[in-house]
């Protein structure tokens, strides 16, 4: 087989496992991010302490909210009833989806995931690929930059070509505004549907903003680590998949700890917007990161961090090593 084929084959296998056993880490952190936490209590009035008396006061907060400070909220679907639970994190709310909607509840969403995964990413891969071999070095001296502005063009130009399909598929994942109706495929494209008779096609790229702010930092972050521990581990002799497993998954966890505010505002701003409750003024990015900041506090903007990292880092390892490894493999078997 040749080299393009081989490459383009390894893709399609990789970003095909990726999408199907990482999807409920998706839908987990979707839900965490797009369901508002409660207040516990309602604002103390200015220059009053809520502390018992015996308490010192500090900044307005009582001592007994603090351990429930740290809890989440997750929506789930029980036997067609919808309700919202408390939950202590990503691994108790995997529970309590799966107790209630068991596993078509954890993979929702996985049909669109492969629609829109397996093409994109494998497009994606052969796009960096052709750009740090062939386009970029000529043009940037530093092995460091190469590999850095071949993933932030790679990732830029699929990102806003694929938007909608990501608008689709977050809205698929997220928290209904409406306990008697659950989101099915069918429900959000009728709702995109009358979206964009509405307020037209641009409507699509709506969000595009807030997730270039979190894909490109990540794709540049992401292969500019790759490589440079790639070097760092082909210096000491080690080399082959397993190496390209462990660089991929360290390199996806940094850039994903570092660009989690931008995945929170992108979820949030593509589900306002397909529920109507926020104006699109209000939903632009600023005045989001504004909103959520203000109503919720900083926290709030690394919601869902857990699942998305606890995602990245495997998925970018499996992609990258089914990448290098199966891509190889299919070059040298056919010399063989």
């Amino acid at each position: 087989m040749d080299p393009f084929h081989a490459k383009l084959v390894a893709a399609a296998t990789g970003s095909t496992m990726t999408a199907l056993t990482m999807t409920p880490f998706d839908v987990v952190k979707t839900r965490l991010q797009t369901q508002p936490k409660v207040p516990l209590f309602s604002p103390a009035p200015l220059n009053k302490c809520c502390q018992p008396a015996h308490i010192p006061c500090v900044r307005n907060m009582s001592s007994y909210a603090r351990p429930l400070a740290t809890e989440e909220v997750v929506c789930i679907f029980d036997h067609g009833i919808y309700r919202t639970e408390r939950v202590n994190g990503f691994l108790d709310a995997v529970r309590h989806v799966w107790r209630a909607e068991g596993m078509k509840g954890l993979w929702k969403g996985a049909g669109t995931t492969l629609l829109m995964g397996v093409p994109s990413s494998s497009i994606y891969m052969l796009t960096y690929d052709h750009l740090l071999r062939n386009v970029l070095p000529p043009l940037i001296p530093s092995p460091t930059f190469v590999p850095l502005v071949a993933g932030i063009i790679a990732r830029a130009s699929l990102t806003s070509l694929l938007s909608p399909l990501e608008l689709i598929r977050t809205n698929l994942q997220s928290t209904p505004i409406s306990p008697d109706k659950p989101h099915t495929l069918p429900s959000v494209l009728a709702s995109v549907r009358i979206i964009v008779q509405k307020q037209g096609i641009p409507f699509l790229w709506r969000g595009l903003g807030p997730t270039l702010w979190r894909d490109v930092p990540f794709s540049g972050i992401y292969w500019a680590g790759y490589e440079a521990w790639k070097r760092f581990f082909e210096r000491r002799g080690k080399k082959g998949a397993y190496v390209a497993f462990a660089c991929g998954a360290i390199s996806g966890t940094t850039a994903s700890l570092l660009t989690s505010p931008f995945d929170v505002l992108k979820t949030r701003r593509q589900a306002l917007l397909m529920t109507g409750t926020m104006s699109s003024r209000t939903t632009a990015t600023i005045p989001l990161l504004a909103h959520i900041v203000r109503t919720e506090g900083t926290a709030a903007l690394f919601a869902g961090i857990l699942p998305r990292t606890a995602k990245i880092a495997p998925a970018c390892g499996i992609m990258i090593a089914c990448f290098e490894g199966v891509g190889k493999y299919l070059e040298k078997k056919d010399r063989d």
